[in-house]
């Protein structure tokens, strides 16, 4: 006996020295699956450029941005391509998600705020499949929304395989955004930023370090195939006077107002094209339709606007009131054209035609400031690039988003004065105007409140248990033997072991501490299992406890995995509650409080 109490002390001590030299953190293995998660968004990025070319060769017959294609075609072309297209994108929803069956939501912000992070795979190919039809079709709409979408569901459905708890695969869920922003726009500070304000509403360390990472990975995959390019070509330009900023407060201001008006009248057509009650393909045939007849005067209106709006960065158009009245017409034929393209319900992303609605904007501004006379020394891109901004601030509600995507798409920094000024006004007017965002309201309706503040005391009182729960530490038996329990210690870095029956229901716990008493007792150690050493079961928490109701019982725990249980009279165990966790995000919420308060 005295061999075997030598064995142990010698392994336990060799044990805890491995284990704290090789110990491989939970912060570690997330970045290890953010680079899984940013590889996925990179190849996706890869996929639908592909595909959508394929497709505009098998429909159209060439290549290329949209807006060129429609420019040389003839008017039968413009008004039937996107028809059809429509049509096409609505049959494959239709047929699709009647083939793949009930599914759970696919809002991503749903699943994050209100759900366990589960996306569903078969429907999100159905859609992805339906957004290539309509992007490579000529619908307004733009491609980083199914690039963001399939990502993410990816990332949730590796995630589902693995049988991670929620709290993993909602951060899988943020990573697969990130790398889909990233990658579309080769723009890993605005992907990792995206995900933290407008997917997870957290700016923790440990959820933004993952997504940074997934996002610089998927924007090098991407990088190695297309290379490193801006997205828009600005010229270069100094911003170094002070008397000219007024003018982009200003700016911000209709900004502001056109970004509040532009959600509204989104939600009216959508309102109006579910209120035909008529199936999705005939709605999504009537939007292209739409789109068709506007493209017989304005072939611009076409795909995503990426072409346009380059074009108005380089001034390419008519100066004086001519040109200010074909850049208003511009935005107004666009505006029209997007609200049919996603009011119809098809699948896509805005940010793109936020973009180009925000380039006219600007720009008709510009004119319209210099025709009177005033602000003659600041060149039209200025306007059309801070209008990018502003207006891309106002819809999502995001001015810091707005700012460094922006800067990213564009690598001009001279501009980010007047730029920060229009995105924080805009941001403020659209509010007053409107109060969700182009992300929020679909939750709205459902009744879900989001809050998109990066540290938020009121969204972090209201989060529960269930969004930080982790896989509890695995448990002994309460007939465990002594070795059992050694041996579990041995290779693992947890002090405490939970102890349940056979029902999986917590009977105690055993402390690494009093092991110690039975180490010299010879007789006793084979006959001592772990409801000999155990101690009472400490307090645990449930799943759809909210964190300040818990807060007590984390402070006075001496755990760092706080069991936790389906519920108190059951008891079962279920998960663990990291406690280190939950005290980072009530400090943050604290110093955050501090600095308003100061």
């Amino acid at each position: 006996m005295n061999d075997l109490r030598q064995y142990f002390h010698i392994h336990w001590r060799q044990g805890l020295r491995l284990r704290e030299k090789f110990r491989f953190s939970e912060e570690a293995f997330h970045l290890l699956l953010a680079g899984g998660v940013g590889l996925i968004g990179g190849l996706v990025n890869l996929l639908a450029f592909y595909a959508t070319e394929a497709i505009k060769v098998m429909l159209l017959r060439k290549t290329g941005d949209p807006v060129e294609v429609a420019e040389v075609m003839g008017p039968w072309g413009r008004l039937l391509t996107p028809t059809l297209g429509g049509l096409g994108a609505g049959l494959v929803l239709y047929w699709g998600l009647r083939l793949v069956g009930p599914q759970g939501s696919s809002n991503l912000l749903e699943v994050v705020v209100a759900g366990d992070g589960r996306l569903p795979f078969r429907n999100a190919m159905v859609k992805f499949l339906s957004s290539l039809m309509s992007i490579g079709t000529g619908g307004s709409i733009g491609r980083e929304g199914a690039i963001i979408h399939l990502s993410a569901t990816l990332a949730s459905k590796w995630g589902q395989f693995a049988r991670w708890h929620p709290y993993r695969l909602r951060l899988l869920v943020g990573c697969g955004a990130a790398a889909g922003i990233s990658a579309a726009y080769n723009a890993p500070i605005s992907g990792a930023v995206f995900a933290a304000l407008i997917v997870l509403g957290n700016f923790s360390m440990h959820l933004f370090a993952p997504l940074v990472f997934a996002s610089v990975v998927s924007a090098m995959v991407s990088r190695s195939f297309f290379g490193l390019r801006t997205w828009y070509s600005v010229p270069s330009f100094e911003f170094t006077s002070i008397v000219q900023l007024p003018w982009f407060l200003m700016l911000g201001l209709v900004s502001g107002i056109a970004g509040a008006l532009f959600l509204k009248a989104l939600n009216r057509t959508e309102a109006g094209f579910q209120g035909l009650r008529i199936p999705i393909y005939a709605r999504l045939a009537l939007g292209g339709l739409a789109v068709g007849l506007i493209a017989l005067h304005y072939p611009e209106v076409w795909g995503n606007g990426y072409a346009v709006t380059n074009r108005i960065l380089q001034e390419s158009y008519p100066q004086g009131m001519r040109g200010a009245a074909y850049l208003a017409s511009l935005f107004a034929a666009k505006g029209v054209a997007t609200l049919v393209t996603v009011g119809s319900g098809a699948v896509g992303g805005v940010f793109t035609p936020t973009l180009f609605l925000g380039a006219s904007l600007g720009a008709t501004f510009g004119l319209l400031l210099q025709q009177l006379g005033v602000a003659a020394g600041l060149p039209l891109l200025t306007f059309a690039i801070v209008g990018m901004g502003s207006m891309l601030a106002s819809t999502t509600r995001s001015p810091l988003l707005a700012m460094i995507m922006i800067f990213e798409i564009s690598l001009d920094y001279s501009l980010m004065p007047p730029l920060m000024l229009a995105c924080v006004v805009s941001t403020l007017m659209a509010r007053r105007w409107h109060a969700e965002s182009i992300y929020t309201e679909p939750l709205r309706r459902k009744g879900l409140k989001v809050s998109q503040d990066a540290i938020s005391s009121e969204a972090t009182t209201q989060r529960t248990v269930a969004d930080l729960m982790r896989a509890p530490v695995p448990p002994v038996r309460e007939n465990a033997r002594f070795q059992e329990i050694a041996e579990r210690f041995l290779t693992s870095s947890n002090n405490f072991l939970p102890v349940v029956d056979g029902r999986g229901r917590m009977q105690g716990m055993v402390a690494l501490q009093d092991l110690k008493e039975y180490l010299g007792q010879d007789q006793i150690i084979p006959g001592v299992i772990a409801y000999d050493v155990m101690r009472p079961a400490p307090t645990c928490v449930t799943p759809n406890q909210r964190l300040i109701d818990i807060l007590p019982v984390v402070l006075a725990s001496e755990q760092r995995n706080i069991p936790v249980v389906n519920t108190l009279q059951e008891n079962k165990l279920v998960g663990a509650l990291l406690r280190s966790e939950v005290l980072t995000i009530f400090s943050e919420v604290i110093a955050a409080s501090g600095k308003t308060e100061a």
